[in-house]
């Protein structure tokens, strides 16, 4: 079993903390992500950067264009990985897209991650009608297989998402790419209920969501619940700071509150 799946066993809600990797510096990565943990951050999601990042909104693509001036490879993530557990038990979630993937290779990657540290692997772009080699090189050296599915998706892609997946199914609460919203999508709820029509798994939603409400609101009908863009604003908009540590945890704490509501 992994630490995902035994976090999703043990926590009656998770709090999913998306972060880029080498955003502002890969030294301080590590540092970012214990941060978020003692606010109480469940699981993070570590961002490899790219260059053509199409699921990601403005922010991400800014923290990625950063991420990689500094330097950041997926050679570099895994090696934050390591450090990260140094000192840390906290879930791992390896983000990125297939592009960095086949360039480093499956197999390659499903050995170094493990070795790493990391529990799992989303490929945001990877086609689940073609995952079946991917699947089989990640579940080999026991690493999850997480894959989006979208108010979009059809009946015959979500019983694919749900065959493929392990861990946990990411739902995308809206259309279009990451990014803070005002509000929670109104198509949530009926895609919760269709993926749980054709699985047990548990479900995270992320894409928008950036408040304690948003959090509550999703807390009711969802496991798991992801927030990204609204954690790398903060980052970008404070990385000189010296307290950026501070302020994360507190907005991590502020999050997790949400789920009291």
């Amino acid at each position: 079993m992994t630490r995902i799946e035994q976090l999703f066993q043990t926590q009656p809600h998770v709090l999913i903390a998306y972060i880029t990797a080498g955003d502002p510096s890969p030294d301080r990565t590590a540092s970012l992500v214990e941060a978020l943990v003692r606010g109480g951050a469940d699981l993070i999601e570590l961002g490899v950067p790219f260059s053509d990042p199409i699921a990601d909104g403005p922010v991400i693509q800014r923290a990625g264009y950063r991420a990689i001036q500094q330097g950041t490879t997926l050679t570099r993530v895994l090696a934050i990985a390591r450090q990260i557990r140094e000192t840390s038990n906290v879930p791992l979630l390896l983000f990125t897209y297939l592009n960095p993937i086949e360039k480093y290779g499956v197999e390659r990657l499903a050995r170094d991650a493990s070795e790493a540290g990391i529990d799992g692997c989303l490929l945001t772009d990877a086609s689940v009608e073609e995952a079946e080699t991917y699947v089989h090189s990640m579940r080999a050296a026991n690493l999850d297989t997480v894959f989006l599915a979208a108010p979009t998706s059809s009946e015959r892609r979500l019983r694919l998402i749900a065959q493929y997946s392990s861990g946990f199914i990411y739902l995308v609460s809206r259309t279009g790419v990451t990014g803070e919203q005002t509000r929670v999508s109104d198509s949530v709820a009926p895609l919760v209920e269709r993926v749980r029509a054709v699985s047990t798994l548990p479900v995270a939603v992320g894409f928008g969501v950036s408040t304690p409400a948003h959090v509550a609101e999703i807390g009711r009908v969802a496991q798991g619940v992801v927030v990204g863009s609204a954690i790398m604003r903060l980052i970008e908009e404070n990385s000189a700071d010296p307290e950026l540590e501070c302020r994360l945890e507190q907005y991590a704490r502020s999050l997790k509150g949400g789920f009291e509501a």
